[in-house]
């Protein structure tokens, strides 16, 4: 072997010549690597791969291939991309670079052609244009910065949740998605990053383009170069927003819970107490407490959300009289033949989501006045007036005949909190007066409201 082909073979490359008719007349053993064959010298042509495509997949004929338009044209041909096929099914791409051979005289002479296998290369960028379309699809905002915390790059997601475009606000610091009172956090998790660590799952808030607050769930990482040094940080924020309105939600529900079971106590106690007044026996004491229970638990319901409601019955339309004669129910004493509770004035259909607020509503006044105003004492009264003014319903809940009121209650209840939030949805409006009769309470909504949806 010529020093010429000593050095050709040891090329880490694959090399192969031709003469000028294509015949191939020497290979090297990273060309019989790449190719899987080892063609038969002076009769392979063009090329020494079992089938050629290219890179779209359709075929290749060998007398088409880049060493064949480098002969038939007579000039060097640079990095055309094409794909071997190997016996063993295994496609191999690579890019070409097949150059004329002339003698002294010009005359075409044969050819020499070098073939770079980019597999390494193209498994990469593949890899990286399927996690560019992860990221680009995904709902979380996946953004990137530099040590300096300016945005380098911005996908869809983090579009959507902050109302900002890539173009607005690459090249701009992270700090415009930052409230005011937080900036003191970015220094916090530049340093963190500068020094290798991963920040998971950091809870906060944020600012949309549109200056409301968001909660949001921070992932951020460190982002190093070829070198392993770190440049910068990537960082993944999720809108918890809604998750944390249900963990609010879910926290009341429980205090209400919570709350609702202490009062039902409360109130065994006291409708037992009541019928006790006028039961002669103890077969009138039981029947009295059950049909009182049955009134309360009648009541209870129409205080649930309809998802809470078992039965399966939509809420129907009703008059809030009947609503509020249902919720005083079990609160009714008759042993001098009369009723507790007197309701005059207008009498609106209540229907839809109001009836639960409602309901909600006057189950927390009676328990209140059955704990501690004019229900708890066999003389009590509640005078309840209904108005309607202009647009507003108003609802006057004045209780009369209880225990002495000496002072307002100084410290402020879950049930007055309670109340605070339910009469909320209905864009209404409660206050409360301690007089030396008794408690007034009085409800005002907008009477469209009262109606409910």
């Amino acid at each position: 072997m010529s020093n010429e082909g000593a050095i050709l073979q040891a090329l880490p490359a694959a090399v192969y010549t031709t003469d000028a008719e294509g015949r191939i007349t020497f290979y090297n053993e990273a060309a019989a690597e790449l190719w899987g064959v080892r063609p038969e010298l002076g009769k392979s042509e063009f090329c020494g791969s079992w089938k050629l495509f290219w890179p779209d997949g359709r075929f290749l004929p060998h007398d088409e291939c880049p060493m064949a338009m480098a002969l038939k044209e007579k000039r060097p041909i640079r990095g055309i991309e094409a794909v071997a096929e190997r016996p063993d099914g295994r496609r191999v791409p690579f890019l070409a670079f097949p150059t004329p051979l002339f003698d002294s005289a010009r005359n075409l002479v044969g050819a020499v052609n070098m073939l770079v296998d980019i597999s390494g290369r193209k498994s990469v960028d593949e890899a990286a244009q399927r996690l560019a379309a992860i990221v680009e699809s995904s709902d979380d905002a996946i953004l990137s910065k530099d040590l300096n915390g300016v945005l380098m790059s911005w996908n869809s997601g983090a579009q959507r949740i902050f109302g900002y475009t890539a173009d607005e606000v690459i090249g701009k610091p992270v700090t415009i998605l930052i409230p005011a009172e937080r900036h003191d956090e970015e220094p916090a998790i530049l340093a963190r990053i500068r020094r290798g660590e991963r920040i998971d799952h950091y809870e906060t808030i944020r600012q949309r383009k549109d200056g409301t607050l968001i909660d949001i769930s921070l992932t951020v990482s460190p982002i190093k170069n070829e070198d392993g040094r770190i440049v910068g940080a990537s960082k993944i924020a999720r809108d918890i927003t809604e998750r944390r309105q249900a963990e609010q939600q879910q926290r009341l529900l429980l205090k209400e819970m919570n709350h609702r079971v202490k009062n039902l106590f409360t109130l065994s106690s006291s409708l037992v107490t009541l019928s006790a007044r006028s039961a002669a026996s103890a077969e009138e004491l039981a029947a009295a407490v059950r049909e009182r229970f049955n009134a309360l638990a009648q009541a209870h319901t129409l205080t649930l959300p309809q998802a809470w409601n078992q039965t399966g019955e939509q809420n129907q339309a009703t008059t809030l009289h009947k609503l509020i004669q249902l919720i005083l129910l079990p609160f009714e004493d008759n042993q001098d033949g009369g009723q507790r509770a007197t309701i005059i004035g207008a009498d609106l259909i209540i229907g839809g989501s109001a009836i639960t607020n409602f309901a909600l509503l006057l189950h927390e006044f009676a328990t209140n006045a059955a704990k501690y105003g004019a229900l708890s004492v066999p003389a009590g009264r509640l005078d309840i007036a209904c108005d309607e003014n202009d647009d507003q319903f108003i609802l006057n809940w004045r209780e009369r005949g209880g225990p002495s009121i000496e002072s307002e209650p100084s410290d402020e209840g879950f049930g007055t909190s309670l109340m605070r939030a339910t009469v909320a949805p209905l864009g209404g409006h409660i206050a409360r007066d301690w007089t030396p009769q008794g408690l007034v309470i009085r409800l005002s909504v907008p009477r469209e409201r009262v109606q409910g949806d």
